[in-house]
């Protein structure tokens, strides 16, 4: 890629567009335009100075809101801001914007937003790759609805689900979640009744999670569960948390189940990953 550097140290003005600019070599620029015509786009970064890139090494620009830099650096919107680890929140996907999701190889899922309030996803761990074993498949929908914007978030939902190659294995989860603060930083309350067998459940699971931001690509995680099984019950502590490599998040955590029964301290490791595709970030693509 060819970038010609010019030694005049003009300022961009306040009022033109601050993006972000990715190369087709892998490169990104964050700074304001100063000008474009259908060659060349001249932008004006604080690291660089003012670089003229010619249009047809850009591979996508995204408009940056300057309310999105922190001490210099930028905080990109929460790009899977609408679950924790697995659990969902209040918040959904935007229209255009998907996602793949993987944890420890066999558990498989994508998303797609269909509307700002609307989501669907499907998913399935391929069992029958192991000596023909029977293989969960599920739909997930899911609607999302803004109380107070930015502030307090509802979501309702449904995980439908059957065992393929087994007669009466229908199985599912019917939630409803409540989500107090940002995308950034927040806590979940949600309750779910499960359904399998061919029944469904008296009493509700109940989940407390949250996520909080402490840094450009970096979150804390938790995600905690009550399950009233009739004669026990059984909690699921959660903590970990998220990091983002370019776009591909990674999740890590530690699950701690936690019941009468047990005789001492278990702890389970979860590491999955999470890759974004459709209209992330509002990008336009050359």
């Amino acid at each position: 890629m060819i970038i010609n550097l010019n030694q005049v140290h003009s300022q961009a003005t306040n009022d033109s567009i601050m993006v972000k600019i990715e190369t087709k070599d892998g490169n990104e620029f964050i700074g304001r335009i100063i000008s474009e015509d259908k060659a060349h786009l001249v932008l004006y970064t604080n690291e660089l100075g003012q670089l003229d890139i010619p249009i047809g090494f850009i591979k996508t620009r995204t408009v940056v809101n300057a309310s999105r830099m922190v001490e210099g650096s930028l905080w990109f919107d929460n790009p899977q801001s609408s679950r924790y680890f697995w659990s969902p929140n209040g918040y959904g996907l935007k229209k255009g914007e998907g996602y793949y999701q993987n944890i420890w190889v066999l558990y498989n899922q994508v998303s797609v937003g269909v509307t700002d309030y609307f989501s669907i996803g499907a998913g399935t761990v391929p069992l029958f790759l192991f000596a023909g074993s029977s293989t969960p498949i599920w739909v997930i929908p899911k609607f999302s609805f803004p109380i107070v914007k930015d502030k307090f978030n509802l979501g309702i939902g449904v995980i439908a689900g059957v065992v393929a190659g087994e007669s009466n294995a229908g199985f599912g989860i019917l939630y409803g979640v409540a989500t107090v603060g940002s995308r950034d930083h927040n806590l979940n309350l949600g309750l779910g009744w499960g359904y399998a067998g061919g029944s469904w459940s008296d009493k509700p699971i109940i989940t407390l999670s949250g996520m909080t931001r402490i840094g450009p690509k970096g979150y804390l995680l938790t995600e905690n569960y009550y399950i009233n099984l009739g004669s026990e019950s059984v909690g699921i502590l959660s903590f970990g948390g998220r990091s983002f490599v370019r776009k591909v998040g990674i999740d890590y955590m530690l699950a701690i189940p936690i019941s009468p029964n047990m005789d001492g301290f278990v702890a389970f490791p979860v590491l999955g990953i999470t890759v974004p595709f459709g209209n992330y970030e509002g990008s336009v693509k050359y």
